[in-house]
């Protein structure tokens, strides 16, 4: 959407009625991502993509026909059907695109917030169960015929195909998908992929409800993925870099020893940097912020020394570093020796992860990742730098052979 905010600038200034064409669903190959968009004014005039080429012709005469009949049209394109066959789809993948023969209805505040690079989430209903949506209608809105409940039953809410919210990381929310209790489900549902940065579809109840799928919402977000740094290229780098993937994080790897530091060996992370930890987080260290994770598993002080002094300095919302209680009690003297107050040292998740008995490389990079989670969402659960004693309780059985203690 950001790419084509220009263009649609441009028309307006010429009075120009500007449709919006965005993939809403990818199955398969699909040429572009859920979130590619094309815009067509009355003229015909297009900018942006949906398929790279394959099916514009199509969503062009789409969008040109949703303007003269005013009504949102969803529309699916993939290799097996005839018409989709015909305009070229060729990548063997289906793609769903949202035709709205209008201006999305939170535009403005979208293009303030892109503007600003604002992080917002913007949630789209794609599809609904009923024959309208199914022809490309608009499900009844205000103004037009109420469903129709069954003795007893309250009525379904005025759910529209294409309608949509606008969700801020400071919690500010601009539109509506036609159900208030919908709207508060999906809120929250934002608000957690504006963290992880990533995009869905989620498929809820006419209010919200989590095990029903009568509305499809579409949630894109325009944020950058959050970074988590991982100094130390060990064993449990790797496990450690592979969960965080899974959550939407973008991994960058350091360590001083270039023969450790490979793309060979951590072929997972976005970057591998062989430099000194201090040295990386001067460069890039200004750009953390809170949804951004530091985890220092290198457990040698010439190391992780720097690594915590530096990452201090950073507004890196998540700061953990790997070792027993020994190690750390050790780490803790070395850094109260280069100035490091209690203070600082209280942002210091060490030993690092929950406690839930985690043993082996990945177990632990679950326990680090749920640290993170619960540290951001503030929920309480047993850290290993608040308990006593050791890190593995020798009354606990592994099923599988025990990893060395993350000395």
């Amino acid at each position: 959407m950001k790419e084509v905010i220009g263009d649609i600038e441009r028309w307006r200034r010429r009075g120009l009625r500007v449709a919006v064409a965005r993939v809403v669903g990818v199955e398969g190959s699909g040429p572009r991502d859920p979130g590619a968009t094309m815009v067509v004014n009355e003229e015909g005039e297009v900018a942006g993509s949906v398929s790279g080429g394959c099916v514009e012709g199509a969503v062009v005469t789409e969008a040109l026909e949703a303007m003269a009949s005013g009504r949102v049209r969803r529309r699916t394109y993939g290799y097996s059907d005839d018409e989709a066959f015909a305009v070229g789809l060729t990548c063997g993948g289906t793609i769903h695109v949202l035709v709205d023969p209008k201006l999305l209805d939170v535009y403005e505040e979208l293009r303030q917030a892109l503007a600003e690079e604002r992080p917002v989430a913007l949630a789209t209903v794609v599809e609904l169960p009923t024959e309208a949506a199914a022809e490309g209608g608009p499900a009844p809105v205000e103004g037009g015929p109420a469903p129709v409940a069954a003795p007893g039953s309250q009525p379904e809410p005025r759910v529209a195909l294409g309608a949509t919210m606008l969700v801020g990381d400071d919690g500010r929310v601009t539109g509506s998908l036609g159900s208030p209790e919908l709207d508060v489900v999906v809120q929250r549902d934002a608000a957690g992929w504006l963290v992880s940065g990533l995009s869905a579809t989620r498929h809820y109840g006419w209010r919200g409800e989590s095990r029903q799928s009568d509305v499809a919402v579409f949630t894109e977000v325009f944020a950058p993925p959050p970074r988590m740094l991982i100094f130390g290229a060990v064993d449990f780098t790797a496990a450690l870099a592979r969960v965080a993937k899974v959550l939407g994080f973008r991994v960058e790897v350091c360590d001083a020893r270039p023969v450790f530091a490979t793309r060979a060996r951590f072929p997972m992370a976005d970057e591998v940097v062989a430099d000194r930890p201090e040295r990386y987080l001067a460069a890039v260290g200004a750009g953390l912020g809170p949804r951004d994770a530091v985890c220092v598993l290198t457990h040698d002080p010439k190391f992780d020394v720097p690594a915590i002094v530096s990452a201090l300095g950073t507004d890196a919302g998540y700061l953990g570093a790997m070792g027993s209680r020994r190690t750390h009690a050790d780490r803790v003297r070395r850094l109260h020796g280069v100035g490091v107050t209690d203070e600082q040292l209280a942002r210091v998740m060490a030993p690092i992860g929950l406690d839930i008995g985690a043993r082996t490389p990945e177990e632990t990079a679950v326990s680090i990742c749920a640290e993170i989670i619960a540290q951001r969402t503030g929920k309480l659960a047993p850290s290993l730098r608040d308990r006593s004693g050791p890190i593995h309780d020798p009354r606990e059985q592994s099923p599988v052979p025990a990893a060395a203690e993350r000395s």
